[in-house]
């Protein structure tokens, strides 16, 4: 999903590179984006929902999955990396043209989006310095009794045991201090940042919206992996590597080497006790 790009070299994120990643993590999450569809057509019925903007849509497999929870709607797929949107015009070939693309650097370009009944936004507020401002862009562009539904935060993601054999216990704990100082990088260096408190519920409420729910939603799959599940955990332990390898110690840094190796018998390739466990969290709000 594209987010806003930027000149800090040790936090840069290049989407396109990004792709397969993106594209195949979401895929192998559809079931969980699915119930989250489910519980937003409990809150905003079908029938009534003609226009829904997905905000950092990326290749388009939510805009895909939103196009079937909503049969009515158009859905715009907003993104500011062109190979992401022609990924997803590629997506969206069989759903009858009712999935298009829209091409914007956020957050100058929200108010250029037009109206909409469903405006969806998974971990794409939190690329942008000024969450604030972004989200009280969006909410103008909500019609009367229209929702808003930000996906941020929910628990890490979960792909091997505690103590699995090489390396010291607790690897991934370590990978997610890492990761958040990195992130805490990344969110500094954006244009306009402002160190605003996660607090989503009171950050809609803030941009004039009354908020109308959150739910968590599980996505557990449990070992012995598909092949295609294996792909993708060793694709994102190969990402968090290159990503984060001089911000973990030299002995996690080298079991990291392991684990992706595909001739290490012990790596990610062969191992039987492989899982994937994750839950995102969705924050709702409705403009009155």
């Amino acid at each position: 999903m594209s987010r806003h790009q930027h000149e800090h070299d040790h936090t840069h994120l290049d989407w396109t590179e990004m792709l397969p990643l993106l594209e195949h993590g979401a895929e192998l999450q559809a079931p969980l984006y699915r119930q989250a569809a489910a519980w937003l057509g409990e809150l905003l019925p079908a029938p009534g929902v003609r226009r829904i903007l997905d905000i950092g849509s990326g290749p388009g497999v939510i805009s895909c999955l939103l196009a079937e929870a909503f049969p009515y709607a158009e859905v715009v797929a907003v993104d500011s990396t062109p190979e992401l949107l022609e990924r997803t015009r590629a997506r969206a070939a069989s759903l009858g043209g009712r999935v298009t693309t829209h091409h914007a650097e956020l957050p100058g370009g929200i108010a250029e989006l037009g109206r909409a009944d469903l405006i969806w936004a998974a971990d794409s507020l939190h690329h942008l310095g000024d969450q604030r401002g972004a989200l009280a862009g969006l909410a103008g562009q909500l019609r009367p009794g229209g929702l808003l539904a930000v996906v941020e935060g929910g628990l890490p993601t979960r792909r091997l045991p505690h103590s699995f054999g090489i390396g010291r216990p607790g690897l991934e704990a370590r990978i997610d201090v890492a990761h958040a100082d990195w992130f805490a990088e990344m969110r500094a260096g954006l244009p306009g940042a402002k160190a605003d408190v996660d607090d989503w519920r009171t950050l809609l409420a803030d941009a004039g919206l009354v908020p109308s729910g959150t739910r968590s939603f599980l996505h557990d799959v449990p070992a012995p992996v598909t092949d295609a599940v294996r792909q993708q955990v060793v694709a994102a332990f190969t990402r968090q590597r290159d990503a984060l390898g001089d911000r973990l110690a030299p002995e996690d840094r080298a079991t990291l080497d392991r684990l992706v190796d595909p001739a290490d018998p012990q790596g990610l390739h062969h191992r039987p006790d492989v899982f994937l466990l994750t839950a995102r969290t969705v924050h709702t709000a409705r403009r009155g």
